[in-house]
């Protein structure tokens, strides 16, 4: 498990200034290379709204508003693959005001939304997962299985398992540390424990990758604050079939990148990808 470069770039309509975000895949892979009560959830964006609030970026964007980042691990397969071009909606979860709370689509972050955050450990670097538990919640994992306040999930719409092996710490969270933790997830374990269930604390989320075994989360680094929240995935306005390699280079002008482009641009554009949505899902 190791952790990767995701490109981010800033969109900003006279120039673009590159900068970066990360992705991390889980902690195994490092060597060789690098989410009580049930509330009723909120009714979602409908398709209208969605396009709505894309067009309104597209006119008046600037990194307050939205910022494009390129997948480069495959820690969020299949719902986000290696090269697709995202454009982050940074309005939904920002702090709603007296008046913009009626005129913009601010919302709380649900369970099941992909969050796209300021990595707790290094807030230099930004992270992309699904949202699996908040505040108050209840979580572990039995055997690969997640369990959200007792109750068994079933996530096959969006969750993936490409290893058969069961992990001690892994795949039975939480349990006995069979790989280095960071000190936030340490603190996770002595103190967020009840009952053998991680206990989401206020104002924090608990976040995974949908490919469980290959994804650098919470298990492994601790909760996501929630001021550490930039926004999430609105758009995947290009997918381009590349590698890890591809994507973590720093300068995504390097002349074998480009190269690669002018060849294989119409042969590689995952075409069917090309403005598709990146939704969540409804977990209770």
């Amino acid at each position: 498990m190791g952790t990767h470069r995701i490109a981010a770039f800033p969109v900003q309509w006279c120039s673009v200034e590159p900068s970066k975000i990360s992705v991390a895949e889980k902690p195994s892979d490092r060597t060789s290379q690098e989410q009580k009560a049930v509330p009723e959830p909120d009714p979602p964006r409908g398709v209208i709204a969605e396009w709505t609030v894309t067009i309104i970026l597209l006119l008046f964007g600037t990194t307050t508003l939205v910022q494009a980042f390129v997948i480069p691990t495959g820690s969020m397969e299949d719902t986000l693959l290696v090269g697709d071009h995202l454009l982050v909606d940074k309005l939904s979860y920002a702090p709603s005001g007296a008046i913009s709370k009626h005129l913009l689509p601010y919302e709380d972050v649900k369970r099941g939304d992909i969050i796209v955050f300021r990595y707790p450990i290094d807030i230099k670097q930004t992270y992309v997962k699904r949202a699996m538990g908040i505040p108050g919640d209840h979580i572990r994992l039995e055997n690969k299985q997640v369990f959200l306040n007792g109750h068994p999930l079933d996530e096959h719409k969006y969750a993936v398992h490409k290893t058969e092996y069961i992990d001690s710490y892994r795949d039975n969270f939480p349990s006995d540390p069979n790989v280095p933790l960071t000190a936030t997830a340490q603190a996770m374990l002595e103190h967020n424990v009840v009952n053998h269930e991680v206990v989401v604390p206020p104002d924090h989320i608990f976040a995974m990758g949908d490919n469980r075994d290959s994804s650098w989360d919470s298990r492994y680094w601790g909760f996501v604050p929630r001021e550490n929240i930039i926004g999430k995935p609105l758009v995947i306005y290009w997918s381009y079939n590349g590698t890890t390699e591809d994507f973590s280079n720093p300068n995504p002008f390097a002349p074998e990148h480009l190269l690669d482009l002018v060849e294989h641009f119409f042969s590689k554009t995952r075409w069917s990808r090309t403005l598709k949505f990146p939704r969540g899902e409804t977990i209770q």
